[in-house]
């Protein structure tokens, strides 16, 4: 398949970036890369990314993350995974 490769050499503004796409299919693009700057406040920022059939994909430290799920809700969902059928059989309460 087809390839394209990008490479942004780092300039004035300190940005570094480099990418390379490909073909997947005749109706499917590719692409895949990373970029790298200072930000404002002297933070060193990194992003890496992929784009394709499921979007633009992005990674860093610098980007916010879910807060994690706790355990009381995750042993909840659990049960309700290991026993649809109790959900099912219980009528509906009604105040």
């Amino acid at each position: 398949m087809d390839q394209i490769l990008m490479d942004l050499i780092p300039g004035e503004n300190g940005i570094a970036a480099r990418e390379q796409g490909r073909l997947k299919a005749p109706e499917t693009m590719e692409a895949q890369g990373d970029f790298k700057y200072t930000a404002p406040d002297g933070t060193p920022i990194a992003l890496q990314y992929i784009a394709d059939e499921n979007g633009f994909q992005p990674s860093g430290a610098h980007l916010p993350t879910s807060p994690p799920i706790p355990d009381a809700i995750l042993r909840s969902l659990e049960y309700n995974a290991a026993h649809p059928e109790e959900e099912q059989e219980r009528p509906l309460r009604r105040p």
